[in-house]
């Protein structure tokens, strides 16, 4: 899909997706599913997970796995280049779409307003969240150290993110709207996704799965789950 992009070109890609993006509050939120991607160093195969939890009940649903190769590198500021094609191929084996996607990424909290969930979010038409483990653009205003403590990230005025504390004393997430939500949706879904762990459950379980999958634990394809498991 975009294996023979320069990076050039990929920043004018971004700049015209941009201008598609839509904020609005999501309705009725039941599911909310977690994307991630992991790989083995010096690999081309993408190993990609989406599963789907219940909302704001955290228990797992579904989750749907595949590969992908891809000979985009990583290059910071364009993860979605690298990543949206191989969730795009997982996305297709999901027949109930969950009402919202985390991924772990940036939304607009992205120089060009347009990391990974942004983008993704475009292309599948989904509202979506990213929640990244380390700030890449803004003026980080650090919160307070307790849980669900947060502080906005800005630049030039302009609100780009928050830095959420999931637990004391530990380093913030990042949180952003992708596509189809609001900032404050974001940050309110989000401090609702914290359990006993840094990461927010929706990417947690998703890495876990996805790096079970790696290893050859868990096989390609979509899988229901009978009896929700419950994550806390």
């Amino acid at each position: 899909m975009y294996e023979n992009i320069s990076i050039e070109d990929a920043k004018n890609l971004q700049l015209e997706l941009a201008k598609q993006l839509r904020f609005k509050p999501v309705k009725n939120i039941s599911t909310i599913a977690g994307a991630d991607i992991s790989f083995n160093k010096n690999s081309t195969t993408m190993y990609t997970v989406i599963v789907i939890l219940s909302y704001p009940e955290m228990k797992v649903q579904a989750y749907a796995l595949d590969t992908f190769e891809t000979a985009f590198p990583y290059q910071p500021g364009y993860l979605g280049f690298k990543e949206v094609p191989a969730l795009l191929k997982v996305w297709e084996l999901i027949s109930n779409k969950p009402d919202l996607v985390v991924l772990d990424g940036n939304g607009i909290l992205h120089p060009r307003r347009m990391g990974v969930a942004s983008h993704f979010g475009i292309l599948a038409n989904q509202p979506t969240i990213g929640c990244a483990k380390s700030i890449l653009y803004g003026e980080n205003h650090i919160p307070e150290r307790t849980k669900y403590s947060y502080s906005t990230i800005e630049s030039k005025g302009d609100l780009l993110g928050f830095a959420l504390r999931t637990k004391d004393n530990c380093a913030p997430v990042y949180v952003s709207a992708g596509h189809l939500t609001t900032q404050e949706q974001a940050l309110e879904v989000m401090k609702k996704c914290i359990g006993n762990y840094r990461i927010p459950e929706p990417t947690r379980r998703a890495h876990e799965i996805v790096n079970d999958f790696r290893i050859g634990k868990l096989k390609a394809g979509y899988h229901h789950i009978d009896q929700p498991l419950t994550l806390f």
